[in-house]
């Protein structure tokens, strides 16, 4: 079955906050799923579908629907790291299109900085029983540095520089000015992000993503409810979602679970890569960018270096304007999961409701990518390709 024109995002809704000390993570939740709902102009009692990852606080969907006062059909309290969202999305899609469901909350919040949560910089807290962790944590493997693996072997073998992998971030500052919200607005250089601290070689601090307080939500509807709605809405035309790990210790580094989402969600959307107007990237760290972008199309296997250089990602200067909110690297992380954010902009664009310095013209085609877990080790991809009504 397909979920080509089987449902639309008809409400989206980002937290201000990018530090929520003096807010729970259950308050977070309340308040995106307001405000996303508020968007689509609809209320509480027309939900009948929620969606929500494994941090959502409590026994996950069952403490937030108690604590929200909500009645509801269908529930999935799914995890794929920062790709849940985008997943969710389908997976609402194909519910509405069941049958089972009219109205979806999918929601997402976190507060890493209130908890003075680590990041990517030592080990992630995994349970002891997680098959992986014997043979990886003995040797300090972090996030950050699993990703630097991935940024040294695609240099390596492709001839990527540490400049072209700067470009990202510069391309995301360019953004950022323009939104009120960002948590870093300053527009940086080429010169900055390599000025900036090595965290791990090649990554430099500005090469890394924010960490961030706050949260969304999105809500997806059936057809007939959308008509009915006078906020404009976004049909959901295509979809894919893949796990790439390490297969028994064959790993190429220099290529994503996006190489096979990008393709499925491509391929029910009846699109291709040079139709999308806009893109918003998974952007974890600079290198995340790059190859993502070789794994989607926008250029060939190793090309992607030279495509994001001397602005090539910048709205109304670039090939291909990418994270026009700017993106995890200079806007917002929350939670340590950037898919909620890269939908919520894809459905701005689509709109006609980004910042206008960097509003696409005419956009009529949006993709989100997403990725959960690490480049270097074990990932999920999620695609997503939506179409404005």
């Amino acid at each position: 079955m397909s979920i080509r024109n089987q449902a639309c995002i008809a409400g989206i809704y980002e937290h201000p906050t990018r530090n929520a000390a003096d807010i729970s993570l259950a308050a977070l939740h309340g308040d995106v799923i307001a405000g996303a709902l508020a968007d689509a102009g609809l209320d509480k009692g027309d939900v009948d579908g929620f969606f929500c990852d494994s941090d959502a606080p409590g026994l996950g969907a069952l403490s937030m629907l108690d604590y929200l006062g909500m009645r509801v059909r269908h529930v999935e309290a799914s995890e794929s790291g920062g790709a849940t969202y985008l997943s969710q999305v389908a997976h609402a899609a194909e519910a509405i299109a069941a049958g089972k469901m009219k109205v979806a909350v999918i929601s997402m919040a976190g507060r890493p900085r209130a908890d003075a949560a680590a990041g990517g910089v030592a080990p992630r807290p995994f349970p002891p029983s997680t098959p992986d962790l014997q043979f990886e944590l003995p040797y300090g493997a972090e996030l950050v540095n699993e990703y630097a693996l991935a940024a040294m072997r695609h240099m390596y073998e492709y001839g990527t520089t540490a400049e072209q992998l700067a470009w990202v971030k510069v391309a995301a500052s360019h953004h950022a000015q323009h939104n009120p919200l960002a948590m870093l607005p300053k527009v940086v250089t080429v010169e900055d992000v390599l000025g900036s601290p090595m965290i791990a070689d090649p990554l430099h601090r500005m090469d890394c993503c924010i960490v961030s307080d706050g949260g969304g939500a999105i809500v997806v509807v059936s057809p007939d409810v959308a008509a009915s709605l006078k906020q404009p809405v976004v049909k959901v035309l295509g979809h894919g979602e893949a796990v790439k790990h390490q297969n028994g210790g064959q790993i190429d580094l220099t290529f994503s679970a996006a190489a096979y989402s990008g393709a499925d969600a491509f391929a029910e959307a009846g699109v291709t890569p040079s139709d999308i107007d806009y893109a918003s990237i998974y952007d974890s760290f600079t290198i995340t960018v790059i190859t993502q972008l070789e794994d989607l199309g926008f250029c060939a296997k190793g090309d992607g270096g030279r495509f994001v250089a001397d602005g090539g990602l910048i709205s109304g200067v670039g090939r291909l304007p990418v994270n026009t909110d700017g993106g995890g690297l200079c806007n917002n992380h929350p939670g340590y999961r950037g898919g909620m954010t890269k939908i919520i902009e894809a459905v701005r664009q689509l709109r006609g409701q980004a910042a206008p310095q960097v509003q696409v013209k005419n956009c009529r085609l949006a993709l989100a990518q997403a990725m959960g877990g690490s480049l270097g080790t074990r990932h999920a991809a999620a695609t997503l390709i939506l179409e404005r009504h």
